[in-house]
């Protein structure tokens, strides 16, 4: 039975300042009780953003050597700490073990990383003619973040804003509350000053809130629901706050007609399904030649046996969905695709055979899908895949922008010259081609998905302010 009945604000791990009041934990897997937590309220959100307002005076004025040295003390942390962060990942949201100890950890330790490595030489100070630029952190930041990938979401957003200077206080899941611990665990022993970075547990609709309300707090970075995201801003606009906000996608993947069309087909289908298909920025809309569909569902159908469903601590492609309203809300849509005429060619309603207990869902495909029906117009967020035919390149790109969303988007084929001439065109902030990835390039979206950029240098550019000195230089002699 894991407990988080205490906040880590200002060094130190504390009890609420009112009540203890606590929620239980189900175990996604089983359905039982496997832990609970503490929830916050808005004096212990006051307590944390006062902690982090009075570090930021010293921690604003740090060097990039002392920065540098804590990243290094807490990357020696992260991996004495990796195997207690998978573990705890598996238990909260289902997370199958080897995506845990892999993906989910390898995340984490990829945005740490890749801060040092911007930090080494990022430029907090340019010279333009005779105006100097300075780059300043912009003060205390109030982080939310989701439970799919939890790891992953709070090191995109801890570290740049330490990194830059800033002092945070971080408000994680509710349903991801284990790992958020065990990360608070690793930058307390690494020896984060105290106040720089603080963490209040508890209901994103009470914290997020007090968060976006509070004027101390100088910004607000949320990862979530497009609904929860409107919120906070529209909370923020009361007192100016700056709002980056990573939200929900519908991702086109678009496959071409060449000699891989199958194996790209196949690749897409299990790429969907990793984290039993619970990530904003996964390929759920497959777009594939008219002409191709039935060689589309022939792959696709191949593919889908290879995603086993089962215990996340046994040896299993997928385990269940988060919490139960998660799989309540996903079987809903999975209804209303068969309802509205789509081609159900794998999985459907219901547990996977053999699992009666736990919140499974099976992995599924729909095909000869219209762009027009709800499973191709909203963020199902589960396992599900939905295949539309499309008529050549620009009808694919009209297809694949005709959507409110515009986090990522994929493109798989071997003309190299026809990928990259489509990712110009699909209205996304991210896109990848035949499986591109890196650490370093931006990541955010389009229209409803978001705006504002993580991941890398442009992630350290959302917690700076800019600052024009003029006449710092001597006007030269004439």
């Amino acid at each position: 039975m894991r407990e988080s009945l205490q906040f880590y604000i200002d060094g130190q791990w504390v009890d609420p300042v009112d009540e203890l009041k606590t929620v239980n934990t189900i175990n996604p897997a089983t359905e039982d009780v496997s832990g609970k937590i503490a929830l916050g309220a808005e004096a212990d959100v006051d307590k944390a953003v006062q902690a982090a307002r009075k570090a930021f005076t010293s921690w604003s004025q740090s060097s990039r050597e002392e920065r540098l040295a804590l990243f290094e003390r807490i990357l020696d942390e992260y991996n004495k700490r990796s195997g207690d962060l998978a573990a705890a990942i598996t238990d909260e949201m289902g997370a199958p073990q080897g995506l845990a100890n892999s993906f989910q950890i390898g995340l984490g330790l990829g945005h740490l990383t890749t801060a040092i490595d911007v930090l080494k030489n990022f430029k907090f100070e340019e010279l333009h003619g005779a105006s100097l630029i300075v780059k300043e952190p912009i003060g205390v930041c109030g982080l939310i973040t989701p439970w799919n990938w939890p790891v992953n979401q709070v090191t995109v957003k801890v570290f740049p804003a330490i990194a830059t200077g800033c002092t945070v206080v971080l408000k994680a899941s509710q349903e991801s509350h284990y790992s958020a611990q065990v990360l608070a665990e690793i930058l307390d022993a690494a020896g984060v000053p105290a106040g720089v970075f603080n963490m209040v547990q508890g209901k994103g609709s009470v914290i997020g809130p007090a968060m976006a309300e509070h004027a101390e707090v100088d910004m607000i970075s949320i990862t979530g629901s497009e609904t929860a995201g409107a919120d906070v801003a529209a909370r923020s606009a009361k007192s100016i706050k700056r709002v980056c906000q990573e939200l929900g996608g519908k991702g086109p993947n678009i496959i071409l007609d060449d000699d891989n069309f199958a194996e790209n087909v196949s690749g897409g289908v299990t790429t969907m399904m990793v984290n039993s298909g619970q990530t904003c920025s996964s390929p759920s809309r497959m777009l594939v030649p008219n002409s191709r569909m039935n060689d589309a569902i022939a792959a696709a159908k191949e593919a889908i046996t290879q995603v086993t469903v089962g215990d996340p601590n046994g040896d299993f492609a997928m385990g269940p969905v988060v919490s139960e309203k998660q799989f309540s809300s996903i079987q809903t849509l999975i209804h209303k695709g068969i309802d509205e005429g789509a081609e159900l060619i794998a999985g459907g309603p219901g547990r996977p055979e053999g699992l009666d207990k736990g919140f499974y869902v099976k992995p599924t495909v729909f095909a000869n899908v219209s762009n027009d029906m709800t499973i191709a117009r909203e963020e199902i967020f589960g396992p599900v895949l939905v295949i539309i035919g499309y008529d050549d390149i620009d009808h694919a790109i009209e297809i694949a922008n005709d959507t409110e969303f515009g986090l990522a988007g994929f493109v798989a084929g071997n003309d190299l010259d026809v990928c990259r001439s489509i990712a110009r065109r699909v209205r996304a902030g991210s896109l990848s081609i035949n499986g591109g990835f890196d650490f370093h390039a931006p990541f955010g979206g389009y229209k409803k998905s978001g705006n504002g950029r993580e991941w890398g240098e442009h992630g350290f550019h959302e917690y700076l302010e800019i600052k024009a000195i003029q006449g710092y230089e001597p006007a030269a002699a004439e």
